[in-house]
């Protein structure tokens, strides 16, 4: 898989430096507790939605060969590499709001968003 640089050069994601995801002390911890019992918290995105793309988080027993491990609070996780031109640099978030929970993705790629929330383009 390769990106389309600015100056229509062409580059392959396994060659590029990635800024990282980074976890709130909330994110971590969720996610400590999602990871227990031999599954891996794994994120990725999948096309969805008026604006493109959703954020797709699974619990899996092993990491593809092209999944990156990435660590953040001393919490293990990982990424679909071919997510992470769209993911690079987001920070998760893990929100109580009454008695509703759910991950907040503080992504500086997003562009726009759909009105209700759940897609995002880049």
């Amino acid at each position: 898989m390769s990106v389309q640089r600015s100056d229509s050069t062409e580059v392959s994601i396994h060659d590029m430096v990635w800024k990282g995801i980074h976890l709130s002390e909330s994110a971590a911890s969720r996610i400590a507790q999602l990871s227990s019992n031999e599954q891996l918290f794994h994120l990725s995105v999948r096309p969805s939605g008026c604006t493109g793309f959703a954020y797709e988080v699974k619990l899996i027993k092993q990491a593809e060969q092209s999944d990156l491990r990435f660590s953040s609070r001393d919490v293990a996780f990982y990424v679909a590499l071919s997510a992470m031109p769209m993911l690079d640099g987001t920070e998760i978030d893990f929100v109580r709001q009454g008695l509703n929970s759910h991950f907040v993705y503080h992504n500086p790629n997003v562009k726009n968003m759909c009105g209700c929330g759940e897609s995002f383009g880049v």
